[in-house]
């Protein structure tokens, strides 16, 4: 069964859902129900609009057609379908303000519905606009570096189980595209600074433009260097399960980790993992699961696990970053797990030396809190302030420039 057999297709489910507006009339659903129009109106509908079923074993009226265009499916498809709008819909949000975000949204995962309707590019950009604007353009989709032209006519005409998926990291220079608020696109403003951006030119590779088919997407992974995330959809629609790693949070059915978590092991394939595990995931606890649509953003918290797979041909950006409230779990992942960081140019000889310094000179009271909550994430006591950043901490001796890490080449996914 592939994919696209087993999850239901967000433009599919859109056009339902629309066309189904016009069984919503007290009069339309008397009809269909046999009711007096009264009766019906008492029937509180769901938020897609259908009338529950209701005691479908003792009642003389089959009340299905109710459910307009959605009584094609199955019972057991109708109620996952339900679930999954409200699941949900409860962490879809018009917007955010900074303070809103960082009180009470670093932690949870959650969808942006009207920041990205503003970019440019979210306005010019489809399949046929980057083919005719950036085709000879090469770009990194997996192990092989293709022109874009290529890659298009890849995506367009394969049968693949497990597609080819364009992650570069290198597309704002490629296609001379300006990150800021007046220019092409720009970081939804709730995110508040990435403290990444303290090391300028030094720091890890952190936006991507993913591109990819029907099929086409992620497995099991966390981002990299316990950094946040935001993915929005330009065009095309992006299934995605997610899971919490919180000490005792179960792992993602399937997926298995060595103890420093720097080995995971999980189905090969997306399809694999979906007719193996998702059920058994579902009934997870922590899990959240959902479709991101075209012009929306979503969070993916640090630490979360997360499975993604393209619905149907997508162009999406993404951008890692380091909020406030997440800076202790990254100041604790790059001195401590040195040999899976990752993403920094091999000139960085001690990542966390150099974030460390250059906090130091920019946000002094914020390196103090993060280093605090480094101590009592590692259940350690209390150092004084000087112990921890003016060098007399003989853990930290020598950390600075001492090492080689990562590769610009080596691509994670994000």
């Amino acid at each position: 069964m592939a994919i696209s057999d087993s999850i239901l297709n967000a433009s599919t489910m859109t056009q339902l859902i629309g066309k189904s507006q016009r069984l919503k009339t007290p009069e339309v659903e008397a009809e269909v129900l046999g009711y007096e129009k009264g009766q019906v109106a008492a029937i509180p509908p769901h938020s897609l609009g259908i009338k529950p079923l209701g005691n479908a074993y003792t009642t003389e009226n089959n009340v299905k057609p109710a459910a307009g265009l959605f009584a094609a499916l199955p019972d057991e498809v109708l109620i996952q379908v339900l679930e999954l709008d409200d699941l949900w819909k409860s962490q879809c949000i018009d917007n955010l303000t900074r303070e809103d975000f960082t009180a009470s949204w670093t932690d949870k995962p959650f969808i942006l519905t009207s920041p990205v309707k503003q970019w440019p590019i979210y306005q010019t950009w489809s399949i046929e606009h980057l083919q005719n604007g950036y085709g000879d353009i090469p770009f990194r989709a997996e192990s092989v570096i293709w022109p874009l032209t290529t890659y298009l006519a890849y995506m367009q005409n394969n049968f693949d189980e497990s597609p080819l998926y364009l992650f570069d990291h290198t597309f704002v220079s490629k296609m001379s595209l300006t990150v800021s608020p007046s220019g092409s696109y720009a970081p939804p403003p709730c995110f508040g600074e990435d403290l990444f951006s303290v090391l300028g030119p030094h720091r890890p590779d952190h936006r991507w433009l993913i591109i990819g088919p029907e099929r086409s997407g992620s497995t099991f992974h966390k981002d990299p260097n316990a950094t946040s995330a935001w993915n929005t959809v330009i065009r095309g629609a992006k299934y995605w399960i997610m899971f919490p790693s919180r000490p005792g949070d179960p792992l993602p059915p399937g997926v298995f980790v060595s103890d420093d978590q720097s080995e995971v092991t999980s189905p090969l394939s997306i399809t694999e993992w979906l007719l193996s595990f998702h059920a058994q995931a579902r009934r997870t606890p922590g899990c959240i699961e959902g479709i991101c649509a075209e012009g929306e953003v979503l969070h993916v918290p640090s630490g979360w696990w997360h499975l993604v797979v393209n619905l149907e041909a997508s162009i999406a950006i993404t951008q890692n970053f380091v909020p406030e409230a997440h800076l202790a779990e990254v100041l604790d992942f790059l001195k401590n797990k040195p040999e899976q960081v990752s993403g920094f140019a091999k000139e960085v000889a001690s990542p966390y030396g150099l974030f460390v310094e250059k906090l130091r000179e920019m946000y002094p009271e914020l390196l103090r809190i993060g280093m605090e909550g480094m101590e009592r994430r590692r259940g350690g006591r209390k150092r004084k302030w000087n112990e921890l950043v003016n060098g007399h901490d003989e853990s930290d001796e020598g950390t600075v420039f001492n090492f080689a890490f990562g590769d610009r080449d080596d691509e994670d996914v994000p």
